[in-house]
């Protein structure tokens, strides 16, 4: 159970940790710079696995993750990993079939 005085490292949407008073709703990696929920199971297997957890991050929300610089994850948040794509599509100027 969480006391009062437990602290969180969280990113922010510049890129830095800082400490929070609440947990992340979102977990992410910092090596491949995509995010999705905390019960993921493709983060959890890698988790199990023994990778990851060197280079996990967390974020408060979405909005938060996308202004880092991360992106959805494909497999937990597939809704949301087609938008981005969408977005990121549209920018380079790329058509939906091509991606």
């Amino acid at each position: 159970m969480l006391k009062p005085r437990d602290k969180f490292t969280l990113m922010g949407p510049d890129g830095k940790p800082y400490s929070s008073a609440s947990p992340g709703t979102l977990g992410g990696h910092r090596g491949s710079k995509l995010y999705g929920r905390l019960d993921c199971p493709t983060a959890l297997s890698a988790i199990a696995r023994g990778g990851y957890v060197a280079h996990r991050v967390f974020f408060p929300d979405e909005a938060t993750a996308l202004a880092a610089g991360y992106r959805p994850c494909s497999v937990c948040m597939r809704r949301e990993y087609e938008a981005w794509k969408r977005q990121q599509s549209a920018r380079a100027g790329i058509g939906e079939r091509e991606w």
